[in-house]
């Protein structure tokens, strides 16, 4: 198995989701539990998505993140972690990978209980965390939170297998006695509530999702974003003129400056511009993807505009330089490339300049490329080289309306 991982080489963009859904798509071995295992660095735009994915399968898998490199999205590692009832694993230097593979290896070597079900029979709970049950390991008991109105009677029955076989206990409500201590029991289900609510809003903001956590925060007495303890001083204190003062931050560790800006980076016109030596360092998203292992003979360069969308050099073979000053993927660029030297192999000598027109949507996506001059005269090449380009994603726009884009391109060999 290591020769084989070994072998793969890593690029292009994190696709995250498609990855999970094929992973739980492979059926499940009764008897065993199943654990997936997620390696990344987080860059990524579908935390939600993920979220939600792993709370409505956790009877399907246990699901752990590694988060990997330098900078490594947080956000997303603990917000896996939260919603699939486990811990995140971060290493951002190589010497921290052993201990923190042997700590997950214990963590996860002794499931006691797989395929965990929880059943309310004649008992009104509602509101409970999480939607599914994991596995229960001998280092991570799972713990159910909700809340439940009417009398107490019914019954609340754990469901699953042991190692033993089939393992199945009921426990009556009525029987239960609350225990004086258990009174924090409340606030721990509504923190729980509230850090699930600000995985989601941390993401995207929703005025209900705010008045559930604002809500949540004044009847528990609980500190949120929307929230706090408030103290009264006696003392006036003069008020001045208040002055915005612009902070530059630094840019995460490893992180490359195209980065900045989400499709806003620029460098002044025609002033050359010297990449660091990468393997399809590729924009995408506000975020910098990284392949997995870098060829060193790869290096990018600059359009002649001073635009940072170009190409890894070809010592020999054709070539595609873009001239705009738009960010363009490289690997775009690459598959224009392919493209172009299949065509040559049949058609030799063809060479020139083309300008396409882009209408890109608010979610990224290409909704119409038309072109606006040629000097390639090979009405197929055109074509196929549009259909390409259809296909492309670039990051969501701030607004809700669809953005042009010229893209201007020389293909030569």
């Amino acid at each position: 198995a290591l020769d084989v991982i070994d072998r793969q080489q890593g690029g292009g963009g994190t696709e995250l989701l498609p990855a999970l859904k094929r992973a739980l798509a492979i059926p499940r071995i009764d008897g065993f539990s199943r654990t997936v295992v997620i390696a990344t660095d987080g860059y990524v735009d579908v935390e939600g998505e993920t979220f939600d994915l792993i709370r409505k399968n956790l009877g399907e898998a246990n699901m752990f993140a590694f988060g990997i490199g330098t900078s490594v999205n947080r956000h997303l590692m603990e917000g896996i972690a939260r919603a699939g009832m486990g811990e995140p694993f971060v290493i951002t230097r190589p010497e921290e990978a052993e201990a923190a593979a042997e700590k997950f290896r214990t963590y996860i070597q002794s499931p006691v209980l797989s395929h965990v079900r929880v059943n309310f029979d004649g008992f009104d709970a509602y509101d409970i965390e999480p939607r599914s049950v994991p596995d229960v390991l001998a280092e991570r008991p799972v713990v159910v939170f909700g809340k439940w109105l009417g009398p107490l009677r019914g019954t609340i029955t754990v469901r699953g297998i042991s190692g033993d076989g089939k393992y199945e206990k009921t426990m009556k409500v009525g029987d239960v006695k609350p225990l004086d201590g258990t009174s924090a029991l409340r606030y721990l289900w509504a923190r729980h509530r509230i850090a699930v609510l600000g995985d989601y809003e941390n993401l995207r903001h929703n005025d209900e999702r705010v008045k559930e956590i604002t809500s949540l925060g004044i009847s528990y007495n609980l500190l949120t974003p929307y929230t706090s303890f408030v103290a009264i001083d006696s003392e006036a204190r003069a008020r001045g003129d208040a002055t915005t003062v612009q902070q530059p931050l630094p840019l995460p560790e490893g992180v490359s400056d195209l980065a900045v800006g989400a499709g806003n980076y620029a460098v002044p016109a025609c002033a050359p511009v010297a990449m660091r030596e990468v393997a399809d360092m590729s924009y995408y998203g506000g975020y910098v993807e990284k392949p997995m292992r870098a060829k060193k003979e790869a290096k990018m360069k600059a359009g002649p505009h001073g635009g940072s969308g170009g190409t890894p050099s070809q010592d020999d073979g054709p070539r595609v330089e873009c001239l705009g000053n738009e960010p363009i993927r490289p690997a775009f660029l690459e598959q224009i490339r392919t493209c172009y030297a299949g065509y040559l192999a049949k058609h030799p000598g063809v060479a020139g300049t083309i300008s396409l027109r882009l209408v890109i949507g608010p979610d990224g996506f290409v909704k119409k490329v038309s072109v606006i001059s040629s000097g390639l005269k090979q009405p197929a090449l055109e074509a196929d080289i549009t259909a390409l380009v259809k296909k492309w994603k670039f990051p969501a726009g701030p607004g809700r309306s669809d953005r042009k884009m010229v893209l201007p391109l020389v293909l030569t060999f």
